[in-house]
Order: C-alpha cells, then sequence, then structure tokens
C-alpha cells in the first residue's frame, strides 16, 4: 500500500511540474502576442487555457481521492494539501496569461501598449516568464535559495507595475481612455501572476521547512 501511495504522490508532483510547464509557455507566447499584436499566438494562448484548467481538475480530483482513500498524516497529508493549494495558484496564473492575450485579441490589428510604454512591458512580459521558468524548477527541485530568488523577482514585477502609473501620470501621456485602461489591466495581471508565483514559492518552503509563516500566501 505504502508503494501506492509513494507513486500517487510522485505523480501528483510530476503533475504540479507539468502544471508549470504550460504556464511558463502561456506567460511567453502571451507576453508575444502583446507585444507583436500577433492574433494567431494570442488564440493558441486563450485555448489553451483549457488544459491547463483540465489538468488541475484532474490533479485535484486525484488529491482528493488520497485524502479519501488514504487518510495521510503528517508530512504526507502536508504534500497533499500544499498540491492542491498550488495546482489552484497555477491554475490562476494561467488564467492571468490568458487575460494578457484576451487584451491583445481586443485590440489588435493595434497594438494594445502604445510605443512609450512598451519598454516597460517588454521588461515586465520577461520578468514573467523568468518567474515562470523558475517556479517549474522550484517544482522540481524544491530549493530554497530559488524560492527566495522568485520573491526577489516578484519585486521586480512590482516596481514595473509602479511604473506603468508613472507612464500613465506623465504630462507626456496623451493616448485614449482605452490605451490607458489596457496598460492598467496588463500591468495589473503581471503584477499578480509575480504575486502567485511567490505564492507557490512559500508553499515549497513550507513543504521542506515546515514553517507556517513562510508557506502562507500573501495573495
Amino acid at each position: 500500500m505504502r508503494q501506492i501511495f509513494d507513486a500517487e504522490l510522485r505523480q501528483i508532483g510530476e503533475d504540479l511540474v507539468q502544471m508549470s510547464r504550460m504556464v511558463d509557455a502561456a506567460v511567453t507566447r502571451a507576453g508575444k502576442a502583446l507585444l507583436e499584436a500577433d492574433l494567431q499566438v494570442a488564440q493558441e494562448v486563450i485555448a489553451a487555457d483549457h488544459d491547463i484548467d483540465a489538468l488541475q481538475r484532474e490533479l485535484d480530483e486525484r488529491c482528493v481521492h488520497l485524502l479519501a482513500q488514504q487518510a495521510p498524516v503528517a508530512t504526507d497529508l502536508r504534500i497533499v494539501v500544499s498540491a492542491l493549494r498550488m495546482s489552484m495558484t497555477l491554475e490562476r496564473m494561467g488564467d492571468l496569461a490568458r487575460h494578457v492575450a484576451e487584451v491583445a485579441r481586443g485590440r489588435y490589428p493595434a497594438h494594445a501598449i502604445r510605443p512609450t510604454a512598451q519598454p516597460t512591458f517588454v521588461a515586465m512580459a520577461e520578468a514573467a516568464s523568468e518567474v515562470a521558468r523558475e517556479v517549474t524548477t522550484l517544482l522540481g527541485t524544491r530549493d530554497l535559495e530559488l524560492a527566495s530568488e522568485i520573491e526577489k523577482n516578484d519585486d521586480v514585477l512590482d516596481d514595473l507595475h509602479e511604473q506603468t502609473f508613472a507612464t500613465l501620470l506623465s504630462p507626456e501621456w496623451d493616448g485614449t481612455t482605452q490605451e490607458a485602461v489596457d496598460i492598467t489591466l496588463v500591468g495589473r495581471y503581471y503584477e499578480r501572476f509575480g504575486d502567485h508565483a511567490t505564492s507557490v514559492a512559500r508553499r515549497i518552503v513550507f513543504l521542506v521547512t515546515g514553517d507556517v509563516e513562510d508557506g502562507s500566501s500573501r495573495v
């Protein structure tokens, strides 16, 4: 029985890594769609979000089955409950990538982001992709130093988010109301993406150390 249970736990871990890879691809391609006004890529990101949602449902069902059938305790219980929370967080990250793609699709053939704001969003897209890659690696390694690095990269996204407001409040801003709304929304999507990545990082710290404070979510 223990061998079967351990195999189930390994499968849960593999599913989380797979979800994270899908989120990484989604946010990277969403950034491309946004910055290049690429309708096809935007459509692909939006469609692929269904696959992330489906994997989350499968993973959650497996976790609930383990809780009901095996009644795990101590470390095993912590792993299963944490997996449930992280799958939900990864699904939300996928949703945020989809939202970015939806903005790109909604403004096609025009660019959603004005040239004056492009440098900020290029940096945000790169930072979001980097943090997504780090989350995938973290789920496979449980490297506490990497968990700390994810929090630092979230700070980068927070700073870039502040820059979007500076752009909108600048005397040189001459964009339309719709362009201002798009910048505000997309900036918020990327900022929240980083917050969710931090939530996963803290949950991994909790798994490794048992520290409830580090494992708590701030999102």
